[in-house]
């Protein structure tokens, strides 16, 4: 999963227009409030089965990658 667009998408008809994981109603800000209060990445993936392990970790890898570009520049 390349392209974060393969990942990630938004609608304005779903959950109000905010990024969620593709095909499913999983806002992406769900995933790092979990990871913030202590929860693990599989007990992410138990709570809300429609994401994937790949779909997790292509976006996590897509924000280090910005991360690092922004300390970079």
């Amino acid at each position: 999963m390349g392209n974060i667009l393969t990942v990630i998408e938004r609608h304005p008809a779903k959950m109000s227009g905010a990024l969620v994981f593709c095909g499913t109603r999983v806002p992406v800000a769900t995933l790092f409030e979990n990871l913030k209060d202590g929860a693990s990445i599989d007990e992410f993936l138990d709570w809300f089965p429609g994401v994937t392990r790949a779909q997790v970790e292509a976006l996590l890898d897509h924000e280090m990658t910005v991360l690092t570009n922004l300390i970079e520049a």
